[in-house]
């Protein structure tokens, strides 16, 4: 690994609180909340019956797409290729035709956390038990092959770097990004599309559902019902969506004179192992400092440089755990803890595509100086109550924000974390 700089040139997002990045900042500066009621979860005896849900997205993806070509792609690949191209050409790059040369220097990293279910479940199970596999047509494995978005990406913007796909729960878009960052930084590419997506179906849904970690209260008022760090949490709330980034080598992006949004300074991945209290479904608290720390060292950055944190923060049990852990690795009393906030109360937990649509959101505060509203906390968790004058609870402007700290923790007991710096040219 070299010191070459990773910096973020183009963004493209999915999102239940927009379909592109001026809706979704705006959104995001006004606290919208994006979760809706769904009827068909009522009909399939869901005890939770809302979501976070891209609305209108059929029409965005016809200005991109003929009927034909969509008709052979998932909403998860449909949701990645979109904003895709939207970050691409955000970046100042000129969309590829069919005959363009391969792109050798760009690749490709988008995760997603469970994959086309609704595929699976709507018409392979069915036509197999049918005895009508030869009906399924030629593009079916295309369609439920986790690596669908990436392959779907790669092919429309010619990249020849990488095309792959990650999956690690909850962390996989945070992930996407520190993979790409580590891609870069090796010399193997000048340029990355990185992120996460995550189609909706009640079949990805229904496991959680089951677990009883769904919100069941708020059914009749579902824009109050995702509520990290309050104390009347009762669930994270399902989401769907995707986040691209472009990342690009920090003197390829000078030298074309592209616009940037943000550095990523430090980056770092690992798993507390289900040990020391960890589990599949709950974190080993060493491993999330550990992860933090590692971040932090890779960036360079001192704890006290830290001016603002977007945290995993899904309104479980977890939530108070998370804010003690990051201020066990910071080192911080709650009267010099950071500033924090949570995507997650307008967005619901777009799970594979949560940590790139909540690392736009800090590219964009830290490019513009501002920092959006958590909602629906107001009355705070007894436990983060010593925290509570650190929590962003109305839309703040804050142009003197340097450094953002970003984290993601998921299933499997996996965690990432990114350090984002301002752009100071």
């Amino acid at each position: 690994m070299d010191s070459r700089g990773v910096v973020i040139t183009g963004l493209g997002v999915v999102s239940p609180i927009g379909n592109d990045v001026a809706e979704f900042m705006e959104s995001l500066k006004s606290g919208k909340p994006g979760v809706r009621y769904i009827p068909e979860l009522e009909e399939l005896k869901f005890s939770c019956c809302i979501a976070g849900v891209p609305q209108d997205f059929a029409q965005i993806r016809e200005k991109y797409f003929t009927d034909r070509e969509a008709s052979v792609m998932t909403e998860a690949t449909a949701y990645a290729a979109v904003a895709a191209l939207e970050a691409w050409k955000d970046a100042g790059l000129e969309i590829p035709n069919e005959d363009s040369p391969v792109d050798w220097d760009t690749g490709a990293i988008i995760g997603t956390g469970i994959g086309d279910m609704e595929t699976i479940a709507q018409r392979i199970v069915p036509m197999v038990n049918d005895k009508k596999v030869r009906r399924m047509g030629s593009r079916i494995v295309e369609q439920v092959m986790n690596s669908g978005a990436s392959a779907k990406v790669s092919g429309l913007l010619g990249l020849g770097a990488q095309a792959t796909a990650n999956s690690s729960a909850c962390s996989t878009g945070t992930e996407a990004v520190a993979e790409a960052v580590w891609k870069i930084r090796a010399g193997l590419a000048k340029r990355m599309v990185v992120g996460g997506t995550e189609g909706p179906s009640p079949y990805t849904w229904s496991g959680f559902d089951a677990m009883k970690v769904l919100p069941r209260k708020f059914n009749d008022r579902p824009e109050t019902a995702s509520r990290p760090m309050s104390a009347t949490a009762a669930g994270f709330v399902p989401g769907a969506g995707a986040g691209i980034l472009i990342l690009e080598d920090e003197q390829t992006a000078l030298a074309r004179g592209a616009r940037i949004y943000a550095k990523v300074a430090g980056v770092h991945v690992n798993c507390g192992g289900q040990r020391n209290g960890g589990s599949m479904t709950a974190p080993n608290n060493q491993g999330v400092r550990r992860c933090i720390h590692g971040a932090l060292q890779d960036a360079g950055v001192q704890a006290k440089d830290v001016d603002s944190i977007s945290g995993h923060l899904t309104a479980t049990f977890a939530d108070p755990i998370e804010v003690q852990n990051w201020a066990k690795a910071l080192g911080v009393a709650p009267g010099d803890f950071p500033l924090i906030n949570s995507v997650k109360s307008m967005t619901g937990h777009c799970l594979g595509a949560a940590g790139a649509v909540e690392s736009i959101a800090a590219a964009l505060e830290l490019h513009h100086g501002f920092l959006h509203p958590s909602i629906n906390c107001e009355d705070i968790h007894p436990e983060i109550a010593p925290f509570e004058e650190k929590v962003v609870r109305k839309y703040t402007d804050y142009p003197e924000l340097q450094c953002l700290a970003k984290a993601s923790f998921g299933f499997g007991d996996v965690n990432s974390c990114l350090v984002f710096t301002k752009w100071n040219a």
